[in-house]
């Protein structure tokens, strides 16, 4: 497209592709990866940021080498150019393994030459995303995502940072930074190759939002013993004398997953005792936290490769903590990082704006909190099979939801409703609080519409005074232990014009009787009515950014796995 040959045909043994998430430059032509070289040999792509790009950019420009873009990635195309013609252009590999270390900064690369086309360099500095390369019969692939190499090769290697790989269409050679040979694991992932396209949805993230009946079946599968009234995590790597022996768990996460550990925070309190912090992972490492050995860091990402979040790990490794990741995507450098380790088993999940891997997540946090309560005796038997019961009703309640809004209008109609509006309270208590704000944050991601999440008793601290009848309010209200309390704030806003939006139970009167519009939900324990309460907010967030012709599936400004800090 760039170059006029959009639907042109092409005979080729190899190439690169990339699409950029801008850091330095506007997006635009120019600044559009790959990059390359000025002799036309070599280009490159890039994730990750290069901090002392000014730097050598200056340098290159002392040695006569003329830049046409505004990003730092060019300066990688430049450096690794330099070396290659002063080393004889016979030994690409080591030119690039020279450039990276000049780079500071993280960065996952991958390297072409025309004078070797029948190979590519990649490599990965730090965490700037994952560098995944499948093996194919007579074919490779490199790629940053599993999905977009799922129909092609299930078998995967993943590059740890300081590695690289030269691929060529036979096999691999992995070596680090010092050119010593690197043992590499190959990675069989179980993902169904359909599950990485959309079948008879209009969108990703549609398909995602209906999957979740069945991707929480498989978030549960060989997880539940119902003889002994047990949850099995064996991947977890905590032994019941280190389950006993915590004093303390702290969640880091970012967006939707920060929010997956505020509902986390008041299941595990609740069912072990413990006390739970939750923390952006961007700020983790920042405030120099107290983490002691006799804590349990627990970090929470759907790609397992989120920078911010694997830098509080490391953080926490560095002060000696037990560490472990709820993560979806297998052999992602978090699962590699920490001692242990709780899948998602949420399948794919392409649509930027998360959903199946929040309620999966969600799930993975409540069999963690059962876990820790039987291994520290906080669970009898009965209490832990009164608990593991409900938990096996929740697929089940949660594909009966989707399926009555697939063969309903009910959000189809309120999108027509309200898509007009410019912003939206969502209030929400307790367990529910963080409910509203990911419902929030959903509507903010994919419709473009000013949304604010706040805890339903602080509504009358500074957001009342905005309530009216263009500022329509969603509160997340099912008869729980704070039902009360969240029907008198359905009446201080109605009180004010204001236009309530309630999601409550299907058959709640009172609530019909005070909101404007229900969005239903079945009953269940209230330990784990967010994982139902989401749902009707990722409809009606999903509903209005069509209605509004927005591209749900990548939105403006977003990108799935946020590599740069």
């Amino acid at each position: 497209r760039r170059y006029g040959r959009e639907n042109a045909s092409f005979l080729a043994a190899s190439g690169v592709g990339h699409t950029r998430w801008a850091t330095h430059g506007p997006p635009s032509q120019r600044n559009a990866h790959p990059h390359s070289s000025s002799d036309g040999d070599l280009v490159v792509v890039q994730n990750g940021i290069v901090e002392n790009f000014l730097e050598l950019r200056q340098e290159l420009q002392a040695a006569g080498y003329i830049f046409t873009s505004d990003t730092d990635t060019e300066v990688i195309v430049h450096l690794v150019h330099l070396y290659y013609v002063n080393g004889g252009q016979d030994d690409l590999a080591n030119a690039v393994r020279r450039a990276l270390l000049r780079l500071r900064g993280p960065s996952a690369i991958v390297v072409l030459s025309k004078r070797h086309p029948d190979r590519l360099i990649a490599a990965r500095l730090g965490n700037a995303g994952g560098v995944a390369v499948g093996i194919g019969d007579g074919e490779m692939f490199i790629a940053s995502d599993i999905p977009a190499i799922l129909r092609h090769t299930r078998r995967i290697v993943f590059l740890d940072s300081r590695q690289m790989a030269v691929v060529t269409a036979d096999g691999a050679h992995y070596t680090d930074l010092a050119d010593k040979p690197v043992v590499k694991q190959v990675i069989a992932i179980d993902w169904n190759p359909t599950a990485a396209e959309k079948g008879e949805y209009r969108h990703f993230m549609q398909k995602e939002i209906h999957e979740q009946g069945r991707s929480l079946t498989d978030t549960l599968r060989s997880r539940l013993d119902f003889e002994q009234n047990q949850v099995l995590l064996d991947t977890l790597n905590l032994s019941t004398q280190q389950a006993r022996a915590l004093r303390k768990v702290t969640i880091v996460a970012c967006g939707t997953s920060y929010y997956s550990g505020l509902v986390g925070k008041y299941i595990i309190e609740r069912l072990t005792r413990l006390p739970v912090e939750v923390d952006y992972g961007s700020e983790f490492r920042y405030r120099q936290p107290v983490v002691e050995p006799d804590h349990l860091v627990l970090a929470i990402t759907q790609s397992g490769e989120t920078v911010d979040t694997l830098a509080a790990l490391e953080e926490a490794q560095n002060r000696g903590a037990f560490t472990a990741a709820i993560v979806n995507a297998i052999g992602s450098q978090a699962a590699r990082l920490c001692d242990g380790v709780i899948y998602m088993q949420a399948g794919p999940e392409i649509g930027v704006a998360s959903s199946k891997a929040f309620t999966a997540s969600v799930t993975d946090l409540f069999l963690l909190a059962l876990y820790l309560g039987q291994a520290r005796g906080m669970l009898d038997a009965s209490e832990r099979g009164a608990l593991i019961r409900e938990l096996s009703t929740l697929p089940g309640l949660a594909g009966q939801l989707l399926e009555e809004a697939w063969q309903g209008d009910r959000y189809q109609e309120l999108a027509e409703r309200f898509h007009l509006m410019h912003n939206f309270l969502y209030l929400g208590r307790g367990i529910n609080y963080p409910i509203a704000r990911e419902g929030a944050l959903k509507l903010k991601e994919i419709s473009y519409i000013h949304a604010e999440g706040y805890p339903a008793g602080e509504m009358k601290h500074g957001p009342i005074a905005l309530i009216d009848e263009n500022m329509p309010t969603v509160v997340v209200a099912p008869r729980d232990s704070v039902y009360d309390k969240m029907v008198s704030q359905v009446e201080q806003v109605k009180a004010r014009r204001g236009v309530v939006l309630a999601v409550a139970h299907e058959d709640d009167r009172d609530i019909r009787a005070k909101a404007d519009y229900v969005l239903p939900i079945p009953h269940i324990h209230e330990l784990l009515t967010p994982v139902l309460a989401v749902i009707p907010l990722q409809l009606f967030a999903y509903e209005m950014a069509v209605r509004r012709g927005a591209d749900v599936d990548q939105p403006r400004n977003l990108a799935k796995s946020v590599t740069v800090e």
